[in-house]
């Protein structure tokens, strides 16, 4: 099912595709001649859909990848220009921005990425703030607005949470594309596979997760990014270790220990 929402004219391509099925939710950044360029109007639409899959509880993971030749090209600089650099409009857009990958990281369900051709600028910081990432061998990564005199300033905030600060700063100072096998050693992502393996990849990885308890994801993503944040390691262990005492009580924990003690298949309740 794609969403309703649109960049005028009306009869346009919807700028997000979605499609959902055994627990897996894919979104498909839909403006592929724009090489999937974040317009606000794009921003705006990705968040939404976001918001109604948190709020589905049939959905287990969620897989974001771009349609046609790339993932996403960052912020659509030709809008930029429309506007003559308005402050305002740029207030709002790097906002919206913001708060839609701070989303992500609330979102209840892990989120994949499905990269190909080129992740750069904001698209680069999708691939970083998402929870994992699978990539073609064939993909480009780069922040190259050092290049263009315009910092990506909001992208280094996901760049530098996810990559060690020697390889952020190398992408953020230099802008030079990197390729798929030096992002999977910078750590930017988990795995990459022959373009034409792509699809099989995500697919393998985002059943795998949605065969586990619903419940059980949304308690371990949350708590692993509070943790990381946290000041000091008592201060994480002491925070992890009450999350631990709540999981333990809730009817999908007791399900997972007794159904491992008896050697069957668990069966999730989900609650």
């Amino acid at each position: 099912m794609a969403s309703n929402a649109q960049e005028a004219p009306a009869t346009q391509e919807p700028l997000i595709l979605k499609k959902q099925e055994n627990g897996v939710v894919h979104l498909t950044l839909n403006r592929p001649r724009a090489r999937n360029a974040l317009s606000q109007a794009m921003i705006d639409t990705l968040h939404a859909e976001f918001d109604a899959v948190a709020a589905d509880r049939s959905a287990f993971v969620v897989v974001l990848g771009g349609a046609g030749p790339a993932f996403c090209s960052g912020h659509d600089l030709k809008e930029m220009r429309a506007t003559d650099f308005e402050s305002a409009y740029a207030e709002k857009l790097f906002d919206a921005c913001g708060k839609l990958m701070q989303r992500i990281v609330s979102l209840p369900q892990p989120v994949i990425a499905r990269v190909h051709g080129i992740a750069t600028a904001a698209g680069a910081q999708l691939v970083a703030t998402c929870d994992l990432a699978i990539a073609a061998e064939t993909t480009r990564f780069a922040t190259p607005g050092v290049n263009i005199g315009f910092f990506c300033s909001t992208p280094m905030v996901a760049l530098s949470r996810n990559v060690s600060h020697k390889h952020a700063m190398q992408m953020l100072l230099t802008g030079d594309f990197i390729d798929a096998p030096t992002a999977l050693r910078f750590g930017l992502v988990n795995e990459i596979v022959p373009e034409a393996e792509l699809d099989t990849a995500v697919a393998a990885l985002a059943a795998k997760i949605a065969s586990k308890s619903r419940h059980t994801l949304a308690i371990g993503k949350e708590a692993f990014y509070r943790q990381a944040e946290l000041p000091s390691l008592a201060d994480a262990y002491a925070y992890a270790q009450g999350v631990m005492v709540s999981n333990l009580q809730s009817l999908d924990a007791r399900e997972g220990i007794s159904a491992f003690i008896d050697k069957r298949p668990p069966i999730w309740c989900n609650s």
